[in-house]
C-alpha cells in the first residue's frame, strides 16, 4: 500500500472513530514519539530511554564491526573466575 493510500485509510478510520479508538491512536502516536519513555534496563538495572536504547544498539555494531567481540572460549574462562 503506498503511502498516501495509507495515510487515507487511516484518516477514513479516524474521521469515522468512536472516542475509545481516538484515545487508543492518541496513546500510540504519543508513545511513538516520546524519546525519554523507559522501553529496557541494564543488566545493573538502569533505566533505558528509546533513544538511550536506539544509541546502545548502535554502539554495539560499531564494537562488533571493529572485531571487539569475546570468543565463547574466553568467555568460559571468564566465567570459571565468577
Amino acid at each position: 500500500m503506498a503511502s498516501l493510500d495509507l495515510k487515507q485509510s487511516v484518516q477514513n478510520y479516524i474521521d469515522t472513530a468512536d472516542n475509545r479508538l481516538l484515545k487508543m491512536i492518541k496513546a500510540l502516536v504519543e508513545s511513538y514519539h516520546e524519546e525519554d519513555q523507559i522501553v529496557a534496563y541494564t543488566v545493573d538495572g538502569k533505566p533505558l530511554t528509546r533513544k538511550q536504547y536506539n544509541q546502545e544498539l548502535v554502539d554495539a555494531e560499531t564494537e562488533i564491526q571493529r572485531g571487539e567481540l569475546t570468543s565463547v572460549e574466553d568467555l568460559e574462562k571468564e566465567s570459571q573466575d565468577w
